[in-house]
């Protein structure tokens, strides 16, 4: 029997960048599963039943980028950056191709690597996306960032973002919380100065610049872009862009869900990610 990811121990990697790089992984087979992780997130932020739903059949690696969690070094402040440090992280590996799945911030990163590293992505899922310079995108509202932003984390300001406020949903968040943080060996919580530069590579990200929309087209890997219906830190219009901007993208709306849909409709996603990636087109 496969082990859970709530079980599987935290393992490290020095990579040729310098960095000791933190990680956790199930499954086996197939194509490796690369995670990449949202604002401020650090390892024990997957959802166990996604993940585990994602790897049956496959490995599924999900890992603290450059300073966050229990990773060496310090945050970096650009995408591009971040992007880099996840190819040193593969490359630490020695995988020289895998799929994505990167979730919001990670979806920014994951976009950064199809385009730098094009014989390593094959697919690639971006959850809560939108594309480099999209006008409106510039931060996040003022009651979101001070929700998810503030020196300290309030669940109960988090499941506001992550879920909708019908019972379904915000039980459906609870359910999610518990199982993130019931485990038997904790990641470190990511810093402030993780938050920081994470929200100033979030920001830049969104300084609206139409010109920058035309990068994606050169994305050649199939694409599949998902996200929840009442996102209010990436809404929904931004995944339909983005989505008609790939050449070789996908779309899917998840109802009566935000930020957290992914987590919200876990066994959902994770088959349609499964679909996804074994589509032989």
């Amino acid at each position: 029997m496969t082990r859970s990811y709530a079980h599987a121990p935290i393992r490290t990697v020095a990579a040729a960048n310098g960095i000791e790089y933190a990680y956790r992984e199930v499954g086996e087979g197939g194509v490796p599963l690369v995670l990449l992780m949202h604002f401020r997130g650090n390892l024990d932020n997957w959802d166990p039943a996604l993940v585990d739903s994602l790897a049956q059949g496959r490995r599924v690696i999900a890992f603290d980028n450059t300073g966050v969690g229990r990773s060496s070094g310090t945050t970096p402040g650009t995408i591009a950056q971040m992007a880099l440090d996840a190819i040193a992280f593969t490359d630490a590996l020695t995988l020289a191709q895998v799929d994505l799945l990167g979730f919001s911030l990670g979806s920014f990163a994951a976009q950064e690597i199809a385009l730098i590293r094009r014989s390593l992505a094959r697919r690639v899922v971006l959850a809560s996306a939108a594309p480099q310079g999209a006008p409106g995108m510039h931060g996040w509202t003022s009651w979101v960032i001070d929700a998810v932003g503030a020196p300290e984390i309030d669940p109960a300001q988090v499941l506001d973002v992550f879920y909708t406020r019908s019972p379904e949903s915000r039980s459906a968040g609870e359910k999610a919380m518990g199982r993130m943080f019931t485990r038997e060996e904790l990641d470190v919580p990511t810093t402030w100065q993780t938050r920081q530069a994470q929200y100033d590579a979030v920001t830049a990200w969104g300084i609206p610049n139409i010109s920058l929309l035309g990068r994606v087209t050169a994305i050649e890997a199939s694409v599949f872009v998902a996200n929840g219906d009442s996102d209010p830190m990436i809404l929904p219009r931004y995944s339909h862009l983005l989505a008609g901007l790939i050449p070789q993208a996908r779309l899917k709306i998840y109802p009566d869900s935000a930020h957290g849909f992914l987590f919200q409709h876990h066994a959902e996603f994770a088959a349609d990610v499964e679909a996804f990636l074994t589509d032989p087109q």
